[in-house]
């Protein structure tokens, strides 16, 4: 049976929509038992079935606009998500799940997990929708502002892992993000990061990739520093919002326009729901000792549920060790 922690507390919308998730993932998931942190007597408004559900009263919360989440963090022993975090240290979780701010949950999962010894910075790796129903990997999406070339090469090795066993691709290739294709273009970061993977062989690198192919990328992963990465995601969803809201006004405008909403109905609803992030799951923080999952803060009962269901594969298929394996190798 997998144990996964649950924060059932942080969020926007917590506990409620957490709650339901786990009721959700119970329903889904067979081999799957949840502990959830939080308030018991608020989880329990929304507990409608505890089988393979288990709570542990926690003492206060991370708040989601939280300033220093590492005083946050220390300061708080008792919240759910520190408990939850504490659970993954301590194996009696194997995962942990969590919408509280991001931040917190980052500082947290180094203080209270630990980083694996072989990767020397962690990494947000969300996934992207592609215009063929697939996904693609980004990272870092914020957890190094800064970061140097050798440590995006350990992030590198840690995402062809993931990809291989949670997304299924046999032969995962990297891109790198880049204001050109052509080597030899940006910064002296994105040279010496291109030269790096192009001498490695255990990388299968196809050069540089620009940001307009995001949605139709030639690879399964993309990786850049964690300040280009995190402004092309959320560039990313702030443009299919925009261009969402621009369909819909269009749509609305005259009689044709009305008959030819009414018509693409189911369309535009699929159309939607590629574009939503809830559907994918959560990101995993990539280099910690632990499995910590963030699921995006304002998470529906759905998007909760595909958090924890990311979180039981990537401990069904044993990401960690594998990780562990290739990082000790002698190539690096």
């Amino acid at each position: 049976m997998i144990k996964i922690a649950i924060d059932a507390m942080g969020g926007d919308f917590a506990p409620e929509q957490q709650v339901k998730g786990c009721i959700l993932a119970i329903k889904n998931i067979a081999d799957i038992e949840l502990t959830l942190y939080g308030d018991e007597t608020e989880i329990r408004k929304y507990l409608t079935d505890d089988t393979r559900i288990n709570i542990v009263q926690s003492d206060g919360v991370i708040d989601m606009g939280e300033k220093d989440p590492i005083a946050a963090i220390r300061n708080n022993r008792k919240s759910s998500m520190a408990l939850a975090l504490s659970s993954v240290r301590s194996k009696e979780n194997s995962a942990i799940v969590s919408s509280g701010a991001t931040q917190a949950l980052i500082a947290g999962a180094h203080i209270l997990v630990g980083r694996l010894k072989q990767m020397k910075r962690t990494a947000i790796a969300p996934l992207i929708p592609t215009i063929n129903g697939s996904n693609t990997i980004l990272l870092d999406a914020g957890g190094n502002l800064e970061i140097k070339p050798e440590y995006m090469v350990q992030q590198a090795h840690f995402a062809q892992v993931y990809s291989k066993e949670v997304l299924g691709v046999k032969n995962p290739r990297l891109g790198l993000l880049n204001i050109g294709t052509e080597p030899g273009k940006g910064r002296q970061l994105d040279k010496d990061v291109f030269n790096l993977f192009t001498d490695n062989e255990k990388i299968n690198f196809i050069g540089n990739v620009e940001s307009k192919e995001i949605l139709d990328p030639p690879c399964d992963i993309l990786i850049s520093d964690g300040f280009t990465a995190n402004m092309v995601m959320k560039t990313i969803a702030g443009t299919a919002k925009g261009m969402g809201k621009m369909l819909k006004s269009e749509l609305k405008q005259g009689f044709f326009g009305k008959l030819g909403m009414l018509l693409s109905a189911r369309n535009l609803k699929r159309f939607k729901q590629k574009l939503n992030p809830e559907e994918i799951g959560g990101a995993m923080i990539y280099g910690l000792k632990g499995v910590v999952v963030k699921a995006q803060g304002s998470s529906t009962d759905i998007g909760f549920y595909n958090a924890i269901k990311t979180a039981a594969t990537i401990v069904r298929q044993d990401v960690l060790e594998k990780v562990k394996n290739i990082l000790e190798s002698d190539v690096l």
